[in-house]
């Protein structure tokens, strides 16, 4: 079967009834190019009718851009395969770029401190902005790209940053899941992060679960905190060795659902039952949370928004277009299910 014939500017132009240059300033955006609205509307919808699509070496000559965003994802790479967030994620940023012209360049950066970690694609102009994932309070690289002003979003907060971003409250979400667990009766509630503190969203998850206990008047203990990894293994290890504890804790929040799904295997592995022995409250409620066994209870977010809230508002930033909102916080909602017990509860108080 023959291939189909690429349709070319020069179309689109005759089409239009205006030259190839025009076409070429208004499918590129071409800021100083005066052109009037009635024109630039004819030959969008000749572009349209045509189903032209530019050849992208000719774009980034005419528009001094690539036309590529660059989501940089601070963890190991062998992570993605299993994190299940972060694939949503490039889902709502994929669809937002190919909506406004724009494809994703993925990179992952595992130590934010080597050299180079990713400011290299800045200044191979291989890229028109970043978008980066899982922010470090340690970053220095990302803090020089701030001050050269560098179209940058965070997906994730960086406190004292003068950078655009798209997040949750992960404090009070945190707050929220670990204050449910103390109303259904526990007293000693252990946590495990979802990755290590310099990562400001474990810092602030962390921040939430010991401000729930304050405000209940319960006591921290050092022994009941542990420290995930953004996987399966470094839950079931911190699950471990709070399961080893002298004096156990009756419910644990997880601040990630994929690290509490290691952390279940080990309760189950030690012979205890989910959420009669241990109650257990996740984090991000990504698809599979709600067909693990016992289904899990979570903080939900919307990672698909997060993409695509965080690649609107960087292509606005590389238009140079005004920002409706530099800070965007997206909800969070408690999804109560069988792991955290509350079921049974009412369950029992409708026998007696």
């Amino acid at each position: 079967m023959p291939s189909k014939r690429r349709i070319t500017s020069h179309e689109v132009a005759k089409r239009a009834g205006v030259s190839r240059t025009t076409v070429s300033f208004v499918l590129n955006e071409v800021e100083r190019a005066q052109i009037s609205e009635e024109t630039r509307q004819r030959v969008l919808q000749a572009a349209r009718d045509l189903a032209y699509v530019p050849d992208a070496a000719a774009r980034s000559l005419a528009s001094g851009r690539t036309h590529i965003l660059g989501l940089i994802i601070c963890q190991p790479a062998n992570h993605l395969m299993i994190d299940a967030y972060i694939h949503q994620v490039i889902y709502g940023l994929s669809k937002a770029g190919h909506e406004r012209g724009f494809r994703v360049l993925l990179e992952s950066v595992e130590d934010v401190s080597q050299p180079d970690a990713y400011t290299h694609l800045v200044r191979s102009n291989r890229i028109d902005g970043i978008l980066l994932s899982g922010p470090r309070s340690d970053d220095m690289q990302l803090s020089a790209l701030i001050a050269d002003g560098f179209p940058t979003v965070l997906l994730g907060r960086l406190s004292g940053a003068p950078v655009c971003f798209v997040d949750v409250d992960n404090q009070a979400a945190a707050q929220q899941a670990v204050t449910h667990l103390v109303k259904l009766g526990h007293q000693r509630i252990a946590c495990i992060t979802n990755g290590p503190l310099p990562y400001t969203s474990a810092a602030d998850r962390l921040l939430g679960y010991r401000q729930a206990l304050l405000q209940a008047r319960l006591d921290e203990e050092e022994d009941l905190i542990q420290y995930g990894d953004f996987d399966m293994e470094s839950g079931y290890r911190a699950m471990q060795t709070l399961l080893a504890v002298k004096l156990r804790p009756t419910a644990v929040f997880v601040a990630s659902d994929v690290v509490a799904f290691g952390a279940m295997a080990a309760i189950r592995d030690s012979h205890l039952s989910i959420p009669e022995d241990m109650a257990i409250v996740g984090f991000d409620d990504v698809p599979m949370a709600r067909f693990v066994a016992p289904a899990l209870t979570t903080i939900r977010l919307s990672a698909v928004e997060q993409g695509r809230r965080g690649g609107e508002m960087l292509i606005d930033l590389i238009e140079g277009k005004k920002l409706v909102e530099q800070q965007a916080f997206l909800s969070a909602e408690l999804i109560v299910r069988q792991s955290c017990g509350a079921g049974l509860l009412r369950q029992g108080k409708a026998q007696n």
